[in-house]
């Protein structure tokens, strides 16, 4: 039995993202996308009770929106109002066949009686009138400017800027049109010529079936397409994430994205990768969801920072670009995640938050280049296979339907050759988004989980048939997916069942052997072996918890070390011959009740080894600190004591405490995706402070150990930054170990460290602060909000984190790239070598290939039919049509500005952007000396000083300033170096280094007067002037 498609049902397509546990049917994963031209927009006045209503059921149907504007009668409101009950307005759109009726008539005796048919519809029409009565009310109790900027229309009826007749304003996002096709780079030309020869040969249907996904819980992953029977395109399987794959048995919990950011090593990043796809490969998995590169972490509070790598872009370009070829010489498509400003979880949603809108997350054009897209351009450069569009409005357009994100920025100017797909129900309009670049909707249902009332779905079927979506934008959505499916060589993968054993060898679902192959699905009991159980950690020295041990470890920071304290001796100092007395503080070293005792990992409870939501995995193991340093301290001299609560905080064991002669304190800090929460953290932290009560057990731990004559070591597991101030002055803490988020090695990883195994060498990738107003007035979450649309204004631009302590001279409590050593090293010889003159703009756009081209004649709608006796699962989402009279052949209300063809842009011509961009310009030079007595590894960190009073124009040929920040990291490299010994170290500066984004010219442009500085340090602050150019 197939146990990767519906039986008898040739066609399906790709399915969810955003999930829960297996036992729960509540599902959420975020993955996010900024600019919309076709999303909602608000105007400069409060919206009539109509127009708002017009986006609202732009969201199930952008023909519906098209034809309702804010002079509509009561008449439209009751034919929308319809719309969202088809099977009551459209009985013949939405009558099953006969046996289909027969079977679910049956099938509703069984259910209680809240489930049947009529009491639902009831049901559900109460709830529609109510969510009409709160649009209605959120309209007539809004006061002054409504968001204050935008234009009008989910669906793009408006446009990003109508209001201003498509002229581009602060916080308007600006349409490009048309979508560029794909195939335009040499290094997919085998790929694209491929996808085109089998793409011509497919159905609509099938077509329609590939670019769907089959709904919520419909397949074994939690994103399942479905086959293009015909031509032997098989069903593919999307799957968390970030740092191991999720729902899946026999797989490695890895450090979290920020664990691995803080290595600094472009080697692990790349190998934590490609462990990540070796894993995916061996479970039958296409398309892994991950890595995250946004949130770029902007915000120190926000909730998913610790799945990205860091807050600056170079550091996020560089391990998002190395994971991705880890992932893909695995032959498992990566995906960019996610695109763009999914910097906080509050509002991210209108599900979560009883919302008519999602925030939208407003930024000016570039920083939006310099910053937030950066990382993707790296992304798109290493050949990412698949780019994650967010939940959010950017600039009041939605992510997924933004046509200047997807169409102009990521497919034109950073020549993406690979598909988007939409984060778990992000898609909130369906011809838009098409038009707008989307190329995959997951998980395929409408608006709301296993709704079967698709976006697309039949809904495109139906577009491309009536030409609101011409064939040949589907076409070339087709050809992206297939053509990333050739690039990574699956093709030759085994087939799935019944012609193979391909596909995946696993249920996000179930934990069983037996399962239901249609999770999602209430009619359908079809049952199959869906857990082979396949062992994917690898073996012997390729064993991949070697290599989690190893990141854990070289990830950890030591920021405090008074008089070389650490490293410990497992036998203690021997200074006496009564024995060394150990205590071991906090609930953040013990097991609690086990890693996976909470649904998602949302909640704060034993040692913390990873956030919560979609990005994190089920455990196979977590080794704790407390097991692993008992062990390992030698009991003949060493007595170790655990009190693994933080509940005594204030009725500590003052005797006991007094007796101790050394005491390690836990305490951690936590956060994850806003789908859950803990306590009440939804999602973001609600400050920087140590949780649960930890910011007061080690003062009272340090101020008493041995009687204030002990020492103390405190240990911190974290999400990102925390405040250290409150306690780190202490003269009884001596050393202060930063150890991240670890995963399952976590308990020997930092036992390497503590006791000298491994040299710590993990470097800031976040700035500390002292407090987080030092951060800015923008670095807050958006907590609250009392409009229709909450509006988070990034208005700081470029200057995040240490950029933003610099430009304010604020002293942060440890700079970005901070960290210390078991030894010493020193810098000298540094120098720069031009290796060209400068030059304002990069080379011409260069020619790229023809894309590939089709028969774009729209087909005989007869053919796109179900076909007869057709069994129809429940809430499966099919491509099919029911009648040819669902064909509406009105004319479409396309969004301001599709009409109008953009000229290719200068920035762009090659994966990643401009060729030339990437070219060297600068050598950079240093020789690190270690002057120390241990074997150590240290970071050499390069960064840019932009020349001064550098001057652009504006479109009307004005002089204007350019700004910049003090400096900014442009690269680093991780060295290796023996006592004694000194190693000479070279990096490359590229033009794109060396460049600005000028909007006026929409390009890269290198100051050319003036000079710049380079420095060269082991931090942000701790720099020499390597020369200037």
């Amino acid at each position: 039995m197939s146990t990767s498609t519906p039986p008898t049902n040739t066609t399906a397509t790709p399915t969810a993202h955003i999930r829960n546990n297996s036992n729960t049917t509540t599902a959420n994963d975020n993955h996010s996308q900024p600019f919309n031209d076709n999303a909602t927009t608000t105007s400069q006045h409060p919206p009539s009770s109509a127009s708002l209503l017009h986006a609202t059921f732009a969201l199930a149907d952008p023909d519906l929106a098209s034809t309702f504007d804010s002079d509509s009668d009561s008449e439209s409101i009751h034919e929308a109002s319809a719309f969202l009950h088809p099977m009551d307005s459209e009985q013949e759109r939405h009558k099953e066949d006969q046996a289909g009726a027969a079977l679910g008539q049956a099938a509703e005796k069984t259910l209680p009686w809240w489930k049947r048919k009529r009491w639902m519809v009831g049901i559900g029409g109460g709830a529609v009138l109510l969510v009409l009565l709160i649009v209605l009310l959120a309209v007539y109790g809004a006061r002054g400017e409504l968001g204050g900027k935008g234009g009008s229309g989910l669906d793009g009826a408006g446009g990003d800027g109508e209001a201003d007749k498509g002229r581009t304003r602060d916080g308007l996002s600006k349409p490009w049109y048309p979508t560029p096709r794909g195939g335009t780079t040499g290094g997919w030309a085998e790929s694209y010529e491929k996808a085109q020869e089998l793409v011509s040969k497919m159905s609509l249907v099938e077509k329609v079936n590939i670019t769907t996904g089959v709904g919520w819980q419909m397949g074994l992953c939690v994103g399942n397409t479905g086959p293009a029977t015909s031509v032997g395109f098989p069903s593919l399987c999307l799957q968390d994430g970030p740092l191991g794959l999720r729902f899946a048995d026999n797989i490695t919990a890895f450090p979290a994205g920020i664990t691995v950011g803080a290595t600094w090593s472009h080697d692990l990043m790349y190998k934590r990768g490609l462990a990540l796809g070796k894993e995916a490969q061996l479970k039958g998995v296409n398309v892994i969801l991950g890595p995250a590169m946004g949130p770029i972490g902007v915000l120190p509070a926000g909730g998913r920072n610790w799945e990205g790598f860091g807050s600056d872009p170079v550091l996020q370009g560089i391990a998002a670009a190395q994971t991705i070829r880890g992932i893909q010489e695995n032959g498992v498509m990566a995906t960019a995640k996610h695109y763009v400003l999914n910097e906080q979880e509050h509002y991210r949603q209108t599900s979560e938050w009883g919302l008519a809108n999602a925030m939208s997350s407003n930024i000016d054009d570039r920083s939006l280049r310099e910053v937030y897209v950066w990382p993707f351009a790296e992304s798109v450069r290493a050949g990412v296979a698949s780019v994650m569009c967010a939940y959010q409005m950017v600039n009041n357009s939605y992510s997924c339907a933004n046509s200047m994100l997807m169409n102009g920025i990521l497919k034109d100017e950073l020549g993406f050759q690979g598909f988007v797909q939409s984060d778990w129900l992000a898609q909130r309009s369906g011809v838009a988004s098409a038009l707008a670049g989307l190329d995959v909707s997951m998980p395929g249902d409408g608006l709301g989980w296993a709704d079967g009332l698709a976006l697309w779905g039949s809904s495109l079927t139906q577009a491309a048939l009536n030409t609101s979506v011409p064939m040949e934008r589907l076409n070339d959505m087709v050809t992206r997916v297939v053509a990333s499916w050739y690039q990574m060589k699956q093709d030759s993968w085994p087939n799935p069942p019944p012609d193979g054993d391909g596909g995946p060898n696993f249920s996000s679902w179930t934990d069983d052997k037996i399962g239901r192959l249609h999770q999602g699905s209430p009619d359908d009991d079809a049952e199959g072996v869906v857990n082979k159980f396949i062992k994917a950690q690898g073996e012997g020295k390729d064993a991949h918890h070697l290599l989690a041990r190893q990141i854990a470890a070289e990830s950890t920071i030591l920021v405090k070390n008074v008089e070389n304290f650490l490293p410990l001796s497992r036998d203690g100092p021997k200074i006496s011959d009564k024995k060394y007395r150990v205590g071991i503080y906090g609930e953040d070293a013990g097991a609690g009740k086990g890693p996976n005792f909470c649904p998602n990992r949302a909640c704060n409870q034993g040692t913390l080894g990873s956030g919560w939501g979609s990005g994190a995995v089920d455990f196979p193991y977590l080794i704790t600190p407390w097991k692993a340093l008992n062990n390992e301290f030698n009991n003949q001299s060493v007595v170790v004591d655990g009190y693994l609560t933080n509940n005594s905080t204030e009725n500590l064991d003052i005797e006991d405490l007094q007796n101790k002669d050394l005491c390690l304190v836990f305490a951690n800090a936590d956060s994850g995706e806003g789908f859950d929460q803990y306590n009440d953290i939804r999602g973001d932290r609600n400050d920087l402070v140590l949780q649960k009560r930890t910011d007061k057990l080690i003062p009272n731990v340090a101020t008493q150990c041995g009687g204030g004559n002990g020492s103390t070591v405190v240990i911190v597991h974290s999400v990102g930054p925390v405040l250290l101030d409150p306690w780190i002055d202490i003269p009884g803490i001596k050393a202060v170990v930063l150890a991240n988020l670890p995963g399952q090695e976590s308990g020997n990883a930092l036992a390497d460290v503590l006791f000298g195994d491994v040299n710590p060498s993990g470097r800031l990738p976040y700035t500390i602060g002292k407090s987080l107003a030092d951060y800015g007035p923008e670095a807050g979450v958006l907590y609250k909000s009392d409009d229709p649309i909450p509006q988070k204004d990034f208005s700081h631009g470029l200057y995040i984190d240490y950029r933003y302590f610099d430009k304010h001279n604020i002293t942060p409590r440890f700079e970005f790239g901070y960290g210390l050593s078991y030894t010493t090293f020193n810098l000298s010889k540094v120098s720069i070598s031009p290796l060209k003159e400068k030059s304002p703009l990069p080379s011409p756009r260069p020619e790229q290939r023809d894309p590939p081209s089709f028969n774009n004649t729209v087909p005989d709608p007869e053919t796109a039919l179900f076909p007869q006796g057709f069994r129809k699962l429940a809430k499966y989402v099919y491509p099919y049509i029911s009648s040819t009279k669902d064909i509406k052949k009105a004319a479409y209300n396309y969004p301001i500005g599709y009409s109008t063809t953009q000229p290719p842009s200068p920035a762009g011509g090659g994966e990643g952007g401009n060729p030339s961009l990437f070219e060297p310009f600068l050598t950079v030079n240093a020789t690190l000396t270690n002057t120390g007595p241990r074997l150590g590894k240290d970071v050499v960190q390069v960064y840019v000083s932009f020349p001064r009073n550098v001057i652009d124009k504006d479109e009307h040929g004005r002089e204007i300033p350019v700004e910049f920040p003090v400096r900014v990291l442009r690269n680093f490299q991780k060295v290796e170096v023996q006592p004694g010994q000194s190693v000479d170290v070279g990096m490359e500066i590229t033009r794109k280094d060396l460049s600005y984004w000028s909007v006026t010219r929409q390009n890269w442009v290198m100051p050319v007067e003036g000079r710049f500085r380079v420095w060269v340090g082991r931090s942000s602050r701790g720099l020499g002037v390597a020369g200037e150019f």
